[in-house]
């Protein structure tokens, strides 16, 4: 699904990222963990095809990512990659619903196939009943379950979370946590899910720590 090999990133005099590699299949979720600062986010953005390595392999579903141009690249990224971060980032004028179909249009799919996505979506995450409702009239945890639905509507192979449950209650983070799980179970959906939450990082598959450069494997 994903490998990442030799992954270098510097600014300046700081090595952020010192050699990461990183492997991903279908139907597993692996969280990384890490103090503030540590690179976690970086990594994320380079995963996710966001920002650019300074040296290293990225291959997403079979495909090299290095030398593709910023068109063809952020086509690829639209169909084969979703994201749901801390901030649900919804767009404020458009209901759940039109939140969750846009990366859709984004892909020039047809106005059937999207309306019927979008409802299978809604029923999956348990939000039907809240389709027509903007972000102002949704809950947090709401909002959340319709950025997770935005993420799939294009049926990505993987999915990079950063922080998500980071801006939810106890219950509604909760809740997501077993969404994910659901996900994996139920979509075979992969999830690269980076967090503080050591909750969300307990129900992972698998457990990375990020310290001082380097990408370490956590039991």
């Amino acid at each position: 699904m994903l490998a990442a090999k030799n992954i270098v990133k510097q600014y300046d005099d700081l090595t952020v990222l010192n050699g990461i590699d990183f492997e991903i299949d279908k139907a597993q979720i692996k969280a990384i963990v890490g103090p503030s600062g540590a690179g976690k986010s970086t990594l994320l953005h380079i995963l996710g095809t966001l920002d650019d390595a300074d040296t290293g392999e990225l291959v997403i579903n079979n495909q090299s990512i290095k030398g593709l141009n910023k068109k063809t690249l952020s086509g690829f990224r639209n169909k084969e990659i979703g994201f749901v971060f801390q901030f649900h980032n919804l767009l404020p004028e458009f209901t759940a619903a039109e939140n969750i179909a846009i990366p859709a249009y984004v892909a020039g799919r047809k106005q059937a196939d999207i309306d019927q996505n979008v409802d299978e979506l809604l029923n999956l995450l348990d939000i039907k009943d809240r389709a027509t409702h903007k972000p102002a009239q949704l809950s947090g945890g709401e909002q959340q379950r319709v950025a997770v639905a935005r993420a799939l509507i294009n049926s990505p192979g993987i999915v990079f979370a950063d922080e998500p449950s980071g801006n939810l209650d106890s219950k509604n983070a909760e809740d997501l946590h077993q969404l994910f799980l659901k996900l994996r179970n139920e979509l075979g959906q992969a999830f690269v899910i980076v967090t503080h939450n050591k909750e969300l990082a307990q129900m992972a598959d698998e457990r990375h720590e990020m310290r001082d450069g380097k990408l370490t494997h956590q039991l």
